[in-house]
């Protein structure tokens, strides 16, 4: 941050908000924070791997860490073993889920069928969370938005800005509260979008989000040390212009996702952002 201009003025430029600018973690200590920080790489690139696995792994390398302990870790970073297990829970009288539409479906053409998907990010000392908002068929990143809270206002921020860009056929997601909230399908349904869930457990369904989670981490996230949510919004918005619009991709043809999306390589919409 530049200390020559008001800490206010620089929050309206970034488009953050003061309480994100002075975002401290509350109730986790330092160890803890550590553990997240490894059991976000070891779940990225094992995301079959349950709180009793990841217990295990953090012992062998030393650390005192048993399966509780990791479970509510997990929680805090809104993740969790991705295999089949039966539904143990149920959501609230809102909460509506929708069958997956993808199943089977050849995806040829742009705006055919959309995802989104939340991660965490770490920070030097602390932790945000990721929300985006991905094209299927160009693997375009049409929104994306940081947030220190899982509440679902910024996913509902993300959808909308996506909305602004074009609309799809289809929009899928998994069956977190943040997504089968009547706010959320809502607003979708409004627009003539048919809605599409992840069944519980299957990797497969929403594995371009998958995808894309592993490329930010590997090629941004772990490289770097964010020391504020101001930081890592400043590097992730370079790195998803980067993705969007330099990245070649060999499933695509060698080309840029907004090559494929916009059928141009001149940049003229960038990926919808913003932190709340």
């Amino acid at each position: 941050m530049n200390p020559e201009i008001a800490i206010s003025r620089q929050c309206e430029l970034l488009d953050l908000s003061r309480s994100s600018f002075y975002y401290k973690p509350e109730g986790e200590d330092e160890e803890n924070l550590r553990l997240m920080r490894m059991i976000d790489e070891e779940y990225t690139k094992h995301p079959f791997y349950g709180a009793r696995r990841l217990a295990a792994w953090l012992r062998a390398h030393g650390f005192s860490a048993n399966r509780k302990r990791v479970s509510r870790l997990m929680r805090l970073m809104g993740i969790a073993a991705i295999y089949p297990k039966p539904r143990l829970s149920a959501n609230g009288p809102d909460h509506k889920i929708y069958p997956y539409l993808l199943q089977g479906i050849e995806i040829n053409k742009p705006d055919q069928a959309w995802s989104a998907d939340i991660t965490y990010i770490r920070l030097a000392h602390g932790f945000v969370y990721l929300v985006a908002v991905l094209d299927w068929h160009s693997r375009y990143v049409l929104s994306w938005q940081l947030s220190t809270t899982l509440d679902k206002r910024f996913c509902l921020d993300a959808a909308r800005r996506a909305l602004l860009i074009s609309k799809p056929e289809i929009f899928n997601t998994d069956q977190g509260p943040q997504f089968t909230s009547e706010e959320f399908t809502g607003l979708l349904e409004e627009d003539g979008i048919r809605v599409s869930m992840d069944g519980r457990g299957r990797i497969y369904d929403n594995i371009f989000l998958e995808r894309l989670w592993w490329t930010v981490k590997y090629e941004e996230v772990y490289l770097h040390e964010y020391r504020t949510v101001a930081e890592a919004r400043i590097q992730l918005e370079e790195y998803f212009r980067f993705y969007n619009e330099e990245r070649l991709h060999e499933t695509l043809g060698y080309r840029t996702p907004y090559e494929v999306y916009f059928g141009t390589t001149s940049s003229l919409v960038p990926a919808a952002e913003a932190v709340v």
